[in-house]
């Protein structure tokens, strides 16, 4: 039985409980994170930490816990569960209230929540294998760098992937990818190139993307943002996604075109290996 972390109080995942009128429950009004974990440690801590300030200040949500505070129940969450490796998952809501559209910043509460995973992610059938991808229009709302909990057209994504005989989906959105349905797309050149979308408010500003392309400039990877189609990504040498939870994910076919002889590609496995090498150089 796991041990959750509900607004100050470490419980029983089964006696966890969250009020009937949180705005997350109601209106989506809620915020998250997710960390993940290799050998105890959390990975990426600091930036998962600063885009969590950046979103609540995108909304108008106060944070009332220090990062320090944050640190610890992470850190205590992943001892009272024992998660070697997995992930954790922190969510923050604008707080609960009598229903209502319009709110009053002063007289609510955030509520705050945090739980973990325990899951395979340095050896997984996604690292060894690959990913199918499918295309899907982006019908997102125009604020996709918020990362918020309103998640049901990601998650209609994954659906029709499933559907269509495949793991996952990139959006499109005036014919270029945007992103994956939980990911930052990105495709290699024949020329040896990392190609992904440029921030904007239309993709998430994925704290995995920043870090490996970080670690490419520093290899000698050439790095270009700038936008691509899905045409292009079935012309490219290989394809791969970045994300907390998978770190670098081979892509192997898109919409039935295979990619790199349908298996993972050597630029992306080279790119998963040196983004979990120096990623554990840095865990806390």
């Amino acid at each position: 039985m796991r041990t959750v972390f509900v607004n100050g109080e470490y419980v029983s995942e089964n006696e966890a409980k969250v009020s009937v009128f949180d705005r997350a429950f109601l209106f989506g009004d809620g915020i998250y994170e997710v960390a993940s974990v290799l050998g105890g440690k959390l990975i990426d801590f600091p930036a998962h930490v600063a885009r969590l300030h950046r979103s609540a200040n995108e909304l108008g949500m106060r944070v009332d816990v220090s990062d320090d505070e944050i640190l610890a129940i992470h850190r205590e969450l992943i001892s009272r569960n024992g998660v070697e490796e997995g992930v954790v998952y922190m969510q923050m809501t604008r707080g609960a209230i009598d229903r209502d559209f319009v709110f009053d910043t002063d007289k609510l509460k955030p509520t705050m929540v945090l739980f973990t995973q325990s899951r395979p992610l340095i050896e997984t059938a996604v690292s060894k294998n690959g990913m199918k991808i499918v295309s899907i229009p982006d019908l997102r709302w125009g604020r996709c760098d918020i990362k918020t909990v309103q998640l049901l057209y990601p998650s209609l994504g994954k659906m029709e992937a499933k559907s269509r005989g495949a793991d996952d989906a990139w959006m499109v959105r005036d014919g270029v990818v945007t992103e994956g349905t939980s990911n930052n797309a990105f495709i290699v050149t024949k020329s040896g190139a990392i190609v992904t979308r440029p921030l904007s408010n239309e993709i998430l500003p994925g704290i995995t993307r920043a870090a490996l392309m970080a670690y490419s400039a520093e290899s000698g990877t050439p790095v270009e943002e700038r936008a691509f189609t899905i045409e292009e990504a079935h012309d490219a040498a290989e394809a791969f996604i970045t994300s907390a939870s998978v770190f670098v994910g081979p892509v192997v076919s898109i919409d039935g075109v295979e990619l790199s002889g349908g298996k993972p590609g050597p630029v992306t496995l080279g790119l998963r290996k040196t983004y979990i090498e120096e990623s554990l150089k840095r865990a806390l």
